[in-house]
């Protein structure tokens, strides 16, 4: 956050909410209608050795870490959505209260989101950490799919999440997840961008990606507006692209040079609906959607097929939206209507519903209590988020 942002004053803000994603880490305050601070969800550490003396360690979060990737390797705490390093993931956490919302966990309730099926283990950690060393008042912990869907004013339907770290197809039923019908792909826009590297490098023997630096490069090529994009149709896309030049765009890298990239724009989400193109042996996006919803009651499949939500960094591909319509509804018994919802703010979708959620009258008590905490311990996470 600049420095010409005032800090929050607390009496106007009930909640803070944050959003936990692999890739990108969103944080900001109940009732707003866009996060305040998203930074990378990576820390970068110097362990000193006693050279230079009375420095210590040297910790490094999000945008900051990233400056330093260079000369310190990067962690990623979260790996597929799922925290594996607690020391790490506090160290996010304490730098978003400190350094981009400024403000004092100790006087605001704290909304966290949660990837479908997340360990029990994990859920009591957070809760654990928020109370024994932030001293919250209170907390909430939410599964960020059935947060997508709250923002289509809807409270049944299906949402594809595609992060950095992993891919859901969750349907939801009032409200509700359905854990039992819930498909999970390991894979995402961290391997898209592999993927890409793979693709460029393959493409041209005189520019190699391979430092964390380069990796990020073509993240930000991946990530660029009417760059990359999902084809109608993947077969005859590639024809096009042999035949025609009108395909191939121009990227400027930061040391000048000029690269061309052609039908590696669409081979590369492609990847989306296609795992094998990443060696990958798994079903594409639009099956897992399709599976869940035939793994639900046939009393509510229609529901499910009539709002199925796109969410997640890696649903902006352009063309997304309608070749998701287009397969699924190859996919789907004729007697179903498919309806596919694409918001354009869909790669903060899940921070937005935990905005709505905690500005909800009935929110307060919802959430888990110190009081509670403190009779219960971690497990009460378990009664009260669910």
């Amino acid at each position: 956050m600049s420095d010409d942002v005032a800090a929050v004053d607390v009496d106007e803000v009930a909640t803070i909410v944050m959003d936990n994603g692999s890739g990108m880490f969103k944080a900001g305050f109940a009732g707003e209608d866009a996060p305040r601070a998203m930074f990378p969800s990576i820390v970068a550490s110097h362990r000193n050795q006693g050279v230079m003396a009375g420095m210590g360690d040297l910790n490094f979060v999000g945008d900051a870490a990233q400056s330093k990737r260079c000369v310190l390797p990067l962690k990623y705490p979260i790996e597929h959505g799922i925290v594996t390093n607690w020391d790490d993931m506090e160290m996010i956490w304490h730098h978003t209260f400190e350094n981009e919302l400024r403000v004092e966990p100790t006087e605001l309730p704290v909304l966290l989101t949660e990837v479908t099926l997340n360990p029990k283990k994990n859920r009591e950690k957070m809760v654990e950490i928020m109370f024994e060393k932030f001293k919250i008042p209170a907390t909430y912990v939410a599964i960020q799919a059935v947060l997508a869907l709250y923002t289509s004013e809807s409270y049944t339907g299906i949402v594809l999440d595609s992060g950095d770290g992993v891919t859901c197809a969750t349907p939801i039923y009032e409200g509700y997840a359905l854990p039992n019908a819930t498909q999970r792909l390991d894979f995402a826009g961290r391997d898209l961008t592999d993927f890409l590297i793979r693709l460029l490098n393959d493409e041209r023997s005189g520019c190699k990606f391979s430092s964390s630096a380069d990796r990020q490069i073509v993240c930000e090529i991946k990530e660029r507006e009417n760059l990359c994009y999902v084809a109608l149709d993947f077969e005859q896309e590639k024809a096009s692209a042999a035949s025609s030049s009108s395909l191939k765009m121009f990227y400027e890298l930061p040391d000048g040079q000029v690269i061309t990239v052609g039908n590696e724009r669409f081979r590369c989400p492609e990847a989306l609906f296609q795992p094998s193109f990443m060696c990958v042996e798994s079903a594409g996006i639009h099956e897992i959607v399709y599976d869940s919803i035939e793994n639900c009651d046939n009393d509510i499949q229609k529901e499910l097929y009539a709002n199925i939500v796109l969410s997640g960094g890696s649903t902006m591909f352009p063309g997304i939206a309608e070749r998701m319509q287009k397969e699924i509804t190859a996919l789907a018994p004729s007697t179903m209507e498919v309806k596919i919802f694409a918001p354009p703010e869909r790669e903060f979708l899940v921070w937005i519903g935990g905005s709505i959620l905690a500005s909800l009258s009935t929110f307060q008590q919802m959430c888990i209590s110190k009081a509670e905490y403190d009779e219960s311990g971690p497990p009460i996470v378990h009664r009260k988020c669910f």
